[in-house]
């Protein structure tokens, strides 16, 4: 699968834009500012429905315009693929496939596959336990429509069980069957979800593992480690046993949607004792692993966007994930820079057709 020809109105910083692609190594090259990640953002777009960087649609607006619209050409298992993805103020947002729209955005996710690897990525060990579990639902779900149906209709129940926890708060009133009835719902969806989770990581934590190692030629003791307290007890009980707490909170304090993933490094988090260029072989590693992962079980080899991918790594370093990527288990890849020369030595050094683009 490739993207064959892209297509942009309006979209972040650019008016009109058209550019065709090599089903192989395309690289964007420019200085800061000048698009070079908002065309990623684009690709990225086409497969989820929503920008990487900016979830705000209007924010991907250009400045003083009405609407944008992202027009993407793909080759898929040899027939071509149109898909357009717009918005304008005012309204919803639109993903048709081959002229026909989607009802629900989730029928979409999937279709295209595809993985990016970016500076923003860092938030992934910086930031709360919601960004982790956002990576592992989003790579579960890339693959597993049942996962995302099922996680789609949890944080609904839970949405639901929340507003009735406030209108208790509000009204000095309390209906435990009331609850319940929300409390079975939370523990059906909960129950597949942690279970699928765990199966996920199974697979997942060797394969990351054998990336790192692949990047770092080290062996440090590296390691991703599921916390749910779903491990301990089921999520009736503990649903049920946090009841008091959640009306003086008036949300859900438990669940799947507090689980977290832990990462280390030599038994400790890397967050706090691993070095920089520790973190970003460990997000690296954890990007190619969700690459083998969702090309495996989706049989499609996912498109891949490294997003200027020499912030904080030496050309040794970035030679080497290239080279990495320089066989026939990859596919279409892009990948921004600020330097042209620099990336053009790296790409040279591959076996593969590139294009590159400066804007």
């Amino acid at each position: 699968m490739f993207l064959k020809h892209l297509s942009l109105v309006n979209y972040k910083n650019f008016d009109s834009q058209n550019l065709d692609f090599e089903p192989t190594i395309n690289c964007l090259v420019g200085a800061n500012g000048i698009g070079k990640t908002n065309i990623l953002d684009a690709i990225y777009h086409l497969s989820f429905g929503k920008s990487y960087f900016n979830p705000v649609a209007t924010q991907n607006i250009r400045h003083g315009e009405e609407f944008f619209m992202i027009d993407g050409t793909f080759e898929k298992a040899d027939r071509e693929e149109k898909i357009v993805c717009s918005f304008k103020k005012g309204a919803k947002k639109v993903i048709k496939r081959n002229g026909k729209a989607y009802e629900k955005f989730s029928e979409h996710i999937g279709f295209l596959p595809l993985v990016i690897i970016s500076p923003a990525d860092r938030d992934l060990i910086t930031e709360g336990s919601d960004t982790r579990r956002k990576f592992m639902d989003g790579v579960i779900s890339q693959s597993d429509k049942e996962y995302l149906n099922i996680l789609i209709k949890y944080n609904k129940v839970l949405a639901q069980r929340n507003s009735l926890l406030k209108y208790f708060a509000a009204n000095t009133t309390f209906d435990q069957d009331t609850l319940d009835v929300y409390d079975e719902q939370l523990h059906t969806y909960g129950t597949v979800i942690f279970k699928k989770r765990v199966g996920f990581l199974e697979e997942f934590i060797p394969i990351f593992i054998e990336q790192y190692q692949n990047i770092s030629k080290k062996e440090e003791g590296i390691l991703l480690h599921y916390q749910s307290r779903l491990k301990e007890m089921d999520l009736l009980e503990l649903l049920r046993g946090s009841v008091d707490k959640d009306r003086a909170l008036q949300y859900t304090s438990a669940g799947i949607h507090k689980d977290d993933l832990e990462f280390s490094i030599a038994g400790h988090p890397i967050k706090k004792y691993g070095s920089q260029g520790q973190q970003k072989s460990f997000l690296i590693a954890l990007k190619l692993a969700q690459f083998h992962f969702i090309k495996e079980q989706a049989k499609t080899t996912p498109i891949l966007l490294l997003d200027d991918i020499f912030d904080k790594l030496d050309e040794q370093r970035v030679a080497q994930i290239v080279a990495l990527v320089d066989d026939a288990s990859f596919g279409q890849i892009f990948i921004s820079d600020t330097h042209a020369d620099r990336t053009e030595n790296v790409v040279k050094s591959v076996h593969q057709n590139y294009k590159i683009f400066t804007l």
